[in-house]
C-alpha cells in the first residue's frame, strides 16, 4: 500500500499538489493506482456525511483525472447546477426507465476517456441495501468498476482497487464486501449493508438465463 501513497511533490501540476496539500492538512492520506482503462464506474462507498464530497472532490483534483459524477436532479438547479456540472456532475432522474442506463453506457463508450463516479447508497442515511444501478451499468457497458474507499478511522482515500464484475451478484457482491471489509464510514450506523435488493438479485439470473434464448433468436 505505501507504494501507492500520494505525495505533493510527486505531482506534475500546482493544482494536483494543493488539492492533495489540502487533503494532508485534513489529516488525510491518499492512495492511487493507474485505472485498468479508458472507461470505468467508480462505487464510492461509504456515503453517511457531508464531508465525503470535499474530501472526494479533493482526491478528484489530485489526481488530475477528469472523473464524472451522478448525482439526483434536484442538486443541479440554479447558479449551483452550472457549478456541479462544472465539476463534473450529472444530473439523474431517479424515476427514468432503465432507458437511461444504456443510454449512458453508450455516452461513456462514445467518448475517448470516461469514468463515472457513484455512491450506491444514494444517500447519506441509512439503507437497507444498496441500489443497483451501478451495478447494471457496469455490465451495460461493460466496464470496469473502481471501488473508492473514504476511511474515517485511518483517514485514507483509497482509489487503488479494480473489479470486472462477472454477472454473478452474489459472487460479485461478496468480493467487493472483501475490498472494503476494514473500512470505516464517518457515521457507521448509517453505511448500508453492501448488498443488493433480493429482487434486484432475481431480475440479474433471470436476464443471465433470457440470454441464451436471445442469442438464438
Amino acid at each position: 500500500m505505501s507504494d501507492n501513497l500520494m505525495r505533493p511533490a510527486s505531482l506534475p501540476t500546482w493544482g494536483q499538489r494543493t488539492a492533495l496539500r489540502l487533503l494532508n492538512l485534513l489529516g488525510w492520506k491518499m492512495y492511487f493506482k493507474p485505472l485498468p482503462g479508458p472507461h470505468g464506474i467508480a462505487v464510492v462507498y461509504p456515503h453517511t456525511s457531508n464531508w465525503d464530497f470535499p474530501i472526494g472532490l479533493l482526491g478528484k483534483w489530485a489526481v488530475g483525472l477528469q472523473f464524472r459524477w451522478l448525482a439526483k436532479d434536484s442538486l443541479f438547479r440554479g447558479v449551483m447546477g452550472k457549478v456541479m456540472r462544472y465539476w463534473g456532475g450529472i444530473a439523474v432522474d431517479r424515476s427514468a426507465p432503465m432507458g437511461a442506463t444504456r443510454q449512458l453506457a453508450q455516452d461513456m463508450l462514445a467518448t475517448k476517456w470516461c469514468w463515472v463516479a457513484i455512491t450506491p447508497e444514494g444517500t447519506r442515511g441509512y439503507r437497507p441495501h444498496w441500489k443497483s444501478g451501478f451495478y447494471h451499468l457496469a455490465l451495460t457497458a461493460d466496464v470496469p468498476l473502481l471501488l473508492v474507499s473514504l476511511d474515517y478511522k485511518k483517514k485514507e482515500l483509497r482509489v487503488t482497487d479494480h473489479l470486472r464484475l462477472s454477472g454473478d451478484v452474489e459472487a460479485d457482491m461478496a468480493a467487493i464486501r472483501a475490498v472494503y471489509a476494514d473500512t470505516h464510514a464517518l457515521h457507521p450506523e448509517d453505511a448500508a449493508p453492501i448488498e443488493l435488493a433480493k429482487r434486484d438479485n432475481t431480475d440479474r439470473r433471470a436476464d443471465k438465463r433470457a440470454e441464451p434464448e436471445r442469442r438464438r433468436a
